[in-house]
């Protein structure tokens, strides 16, 4: 790269999302209709009551969003038990990995975490010049051990992803428990849990009421995305130390959360019943999904949340194959695996359409 732009860019590839189904149709010419499967979005749209409330405020969207998010931030505080201040709302959890990387990162500074893993985590390093250190899974969860042996003196953040994304496998609390308590005092862990909801093992730990509202210097990471169905609304949350969170305030964007997806967050609070049937479904879907790879010769690793990584020689090319018969999957060059792919949990529909389409060869 030339020109007035910062070193810390040169070489650094942006997240690619995965690719939407209006230009999968148009560019093979199918014209049926597209299953998607590679972002990790859930079968089901807004609860009843958000999409009430999105009703509600597209009707005065003439006026800026509640920059504060108020209402928003003092019900989470109340819910996970935590301070008002303690709580940061962005455009999506990522939007807060990027407030944490904006307000904490120098030039040389070191963040690590398991690999493969989100791409947000190197990304936002390589933005401000800091160093991505990358320690190995243990199969499909963080090796919470080879994580520790990663950390030096210049190792600002250390990210636990549980469940990990693209791999779904799950730490468990003891393990958790042993590794934040190793922990050198000037490391902050960021604890992503944007699959939080989706988990009703009795090992997993709840970084909120576990570790940070009892007094754990942590950051803890949930998202409306996934199993709330608002991942086109982009709003999620961080529970943090009051001086981090301060800091994030800091460097965010004026009004870049809309109402509508404020409205609607905040209305999805109260769906506790809606939220367990569609993990029950979706714990239904991952283990048919799972059988139906296992019986066409594939061997996906274990997963606990709304998806499945699986080995499959070449990600792109099986994932170019399957477009070509309307499905669309995530190949994992960008997280690290160019051999597997991650499939998300959907329908029984789309899993039929799945199952169809692999079995056409």
């Amino acid at each position: 790269m030339t020109g007035p732009f910062r070193h810390a860019l040169d070489g650094l590839v942006p997240y690619e999302p995965g690719r939407p189904v209006e230009i999968v149709q148009r560019e093979l010419g199918l014209a049926g209709p597209i299953v998607k499967l590679a972002s990790n979005e859930g079968p089901w749209g807004p609860v009843p009551a958000a999409l009430d409330a999105i009703v509600r405020a597209a009707r005065a969207g003439n006026r800026y969003p509640d920059g504060g998010c108020w209402a928003l931030r003092s019900a989470l505080a109340e819910r996970h038990g935590v301070g008002f201040g303690q709580v940061v709302v962005g455009n999506g959890a990522d939007a807060v990995l990027n407030y944490l990387a904006l307000a904490m990162l120098e030039p040389g500074d070191e963040v690590a975490f398991c690999w493969p893993s989100f791409p947000v985590y190197p990304i936002n390093a390589a933005k401000m010049g800091a160093v991505a250190v990358r320690a190995p899974l243990a199969g499909s969860s963080y090796d919470l051990e080879a994580l520790a042996g990663c950390i030096g003196e210049r190792t600002k953040i250390v990210y636990v992803t549980n469940p990990n994304n693209p791999t779904g496998g799950m730490i468990r609390r003891a393990a958790l428990e042993r590794f934040l308590d190793g922990l050198p005092g000037h490391v902050l862990p960021v604890l992503d849990e944007a699959y939080f909801e989706y988990l009703d093992d009795p090992e997993y730990p709840d970084g909120a009421s576990e570790q940070l509202a009892r007094g754990r210097r942590c950051v803890v990471l949930r998202t409306f995305s996934k199993i709330y169905g608002l991942a086109g609304f982009r709003v999620g949350y961080g529970l943090c130390p009051p001086d981090v969170a301060a800091a994030c305030v800091k460097v965010k964007n004026a009004f870049d959360v809309t109402q509508s997806a404020l409205d609607a967050a905040l209305a999805s609070l109260d769906a506790g019943e809606e939220i367990a049937r569609r993990r029950a479904e979706t714990r239904a879907g991952r283990e048919r999904l799972a059988a139906g790879l296992r019986e066409r010769g594939y061997a996906p690793l274990e997963g606990v949340a709304n998806f499945l990584c699986v080995a499959v020689g070449d990600g792109a090319a099986f994932a170019a194959r399957l477009e070509r018969k309307g499905v669309i999957v995530r190949p994992l060059a960008g997280f690290g695996d160019p051999a597997s792919v991650r499939i998300s949990v959907g329908s029984p529909e789309e899993l039929d359409t799945l199952f169809a389409a692999l079995d056409a060869g």
